[in-house]
């Protein structure tokens, strides 16, 4: 289904394989750190934030104990600070059937990491066929990105599973390491004490910041850090006002929504506004939402978040070419909800998610990895809260079950409709891991959660 678009200015997730072969260790350690040349790092965003992404091309190498598997990588070298990692390469129809590791080097201690693997089955995290991101020429094939904190040096490995002198597959085309600098911390804090009476502020905005914030207007005032938590009568009223015309007598009558709970905005966490494309992207409804996992890896702090989610923005858009971050929520582990793509968080934002599912649902995203460790409870509660008032916006029952069209996926074919739970895993939508094995265990106790703040019997 083609895209509904708005003006901006309108209210916008490996089996084990033989250990890397090497790129000597002893030759990692021996580098010192140093300035390296190359492209400056991008101009600052209006809220003073800069931020960069080194594209580095991966080359073809020999393995030496000549098993014949394509492989390709980088040698240790030292780079300009990067604090998330990710590779990338030409054709985002084609998968990389093979496994990808980096080594890394923290800025604070000058030691080497041990080798991490990148999660290479990426493809189902993605715009819809047919859709104007889709096709825009620019979107590419991509691993996860991987979050290592502040780095300035970087080793890579590739290599496919199979060998290719029995005809598999060679690796992708274009392979390139992006080094993605998420900038410095956001001087804008959310105050401690924020209530929807709070003046506007008065700081002078980026044209493209207040263009982001202006969606949100009815929940906080224009450029604001937070959207203010709401409890259950506001949010019952907020109800009535925003869907006033669609309501039927009995969903007036009887309104069956979550309080609204507190969201960081783009603004709050930093976002580059210039990034992203300038039009907002909408569906029709929200009638389910995904949760996801970003598998970026569970070594950040919750001080940390917004710079995880600023790298991970800035990897979905200048990297794998999409319009904007691909969630439309994201959590953390202290349980902060964050907005993702812009189009205003009470609106239903076109998301690049669920591949085959992004019409009329959304994507919450855990930032995590969860195949082996699990959410914290926090997480969990805040998904089920956000869930519980996004859904109830849309009449959406957290315990039901709802219909959804494929737009074309690994699991179901382009046309049918599929019935779903209106709280679903990335993994009911598409043959994945995702959300992984421990937070995929958490969805009945979210859904239960998410209709008993709904208020449901």
């Amino acid at each position: 289904m083609r895209n509904l678009l708005a003006s901006s200015l309108g209210v916008t997730c490996a089996a084990a394989l033989a250990l890397p072969m090497t790129l000597p260790a002893t030759e990692a350690a021996a580098i010192p750190a140093k300035a390296v040349s190359g492209t400056p790092p991008a101009r600052a965003d209006g809220t003073g934030i800069p931020g960069s992404t080194q594209s580095l091309p991966l080359a073809p190498i020999t393995d030496e104990r000549d098993l014949g598997s394509a492989a390709a990588g980088l040698s240790p070298r030292s780079v300009r600070p990067f604090s998330l990692v990710g590779v990338i390469w030409d054709d985002p129809t084609v998968e990389l059937n093979g496994r990808v590791q980096v080594r890394t080097r923290s800025v604070g201690t000058g030691t080497w990491s041990d080798w991490q693997d990148l999660e290479t089955h990426n493809t189902d995290h993605a715009p819809d066929a047919d859709t104007d991101e889709r096709t825009s020429g620019r979107v590419r094939g991509a691993t996860a990105p991987l979050w290592v904190g502040d780095s300035d040096g970087v080793e890579v490995l590739v290599r496919a599973v199979e060998p290719t002198r029995a005809g598999a597959a060679p690796l992708p085309a274009g392979l390139r390491l992006e080094l993605v600098d998420p900038g410095a911390e956001t001087a804008v804090e959310p105050p401690a004490r924020h209530t929807p009476d709070d003046p506007p502020l008065t700081e002078l905005l980026s044209p493209e910041v207040a263009e982001a914030s202006a969606p949100n207007s009815e929940l906080a005032p224009l450029g604001a850090a937070l959207i203010p938590a709401l409890d259950q009568a506001q949010s019952q009223k907020e109800l009535l006002t925003l869907q006033a015309t669609v309501l039927t007598d009995e969903q007036k009558l009887k309104p069956y929504i979550g309080p609204r709970p507190a969201i960081v905005t783009r603004r709050g966490w930093g976002a580059d506004e210039t990034l992203r494309e300038k039009e907002f992207s909408y569906t029709k409804s929200v009638k389910a939402a995904f949760v996801h996992h970003t598998a970026t890896g569970n070594n950040y702090t919750c001080a940390q978040a917004p710079s995880v989610i600023r790298g991970i923005y800035r990897y979905h858009v200048k990297s794998m070419g999409w319009r904007d971050i691909g969630y439309n929520f994201l959590v953390d582990k202290c349980g902060n909800i964050y907005e993702g793509r812009a189009g205003g968080v009470a609106k239903p934002v076109m998301g690049a998610h669920t591949l085959g599912f992004n019409s009329d649902s959304m994507g919450i995203a855990a930032i995590g990895t969860f195949n082996s460790a699990g959410p914290t409870s926090t997480t969990v509660t805040a998904v089920s809260q956000l869930s519980a008032w996004k859904l109830g916006l849309f009449a959406g029952n957290p315990g039901g079950k709802t219909y959804l069209k494929s737009a074309g996926g690994n699991l179901y074919a382009k046309g049918k409709n599929v019935r779903l739970n209106v709280i679903s895993g990335h993994r009911d939508g598409f043959s994945t891991d995702c959300p992984g094995a421990l937070l995929y265990g958490k969805l009945g106790s979210i859904r239960t959660q998410a209709a008993r703040f709904q208020g449901r019997p």
